[in-house]
């Protein structure tokens, strides 16, 4: 099964080093959309009123991460391979991290996530419920 580890032409770190996997997939525009909603979202985040965190964290966890995984798992399990460029697994990657932070953040907690993104679709296989995949990745709310 294909990881999302690093890849021919990225290093550990995810930067890119010129090496033979730089030609994008078939995904690459819509991954750079998730993307772009991701970093709006963080950038204009406003923390919710009192009572709304719950919902707003289910929010991020249904219309942010779950489209960013749901990518990543469609990719993998297309009839043929799909290969990702170094660019768009770090893309993937901040994304997914971006929507995490939120999620926590809605639930008061500040998170500096740092999760793969086939740890989450791994989870996301087995639970069904991109809420659930959030809260075992963050450990976010408590129990």
């Amino acid at each position: 099964m294909p990881t999302d580890e690093p890849v021919a032409g990225e290093d550990a770190g995810g930067a890119t080093t010129g090496g033979a996997n730089d030609e994008e997939s078939a995904y690459a525009n819509r991954i750079r959309e998730l993307a772009a909603d991701a970093r709006r979202a963080r950038e204009t985040f406003v923390p919710p009123e009192d009572g709304e965190g719950a919902e707003r964290a289910t929010e991020c966890a249904r219309d942010g991460v779950g489209p960013v995984v749901a990518v990543y798992v469609e990719a993998r399990t297309a009839a043929r391979p799909v290969r990702f460029s170094a660019a768009e697994h770090r893309l993937l990657r901040r994304a997914l991290n971006d929507w995490l932070g939120l999620y926590a953040r809605c639930h008061g907690v500040e998170l500096d996530a740092d999760f793969s993104v086939r740890a989450a679709a791994e989870l996301l296989v087995e639970t069904r419920d991109a809420r659930d995949t959030a809260e075992l990745l963050t450990r976010v709310p408590e129990r």
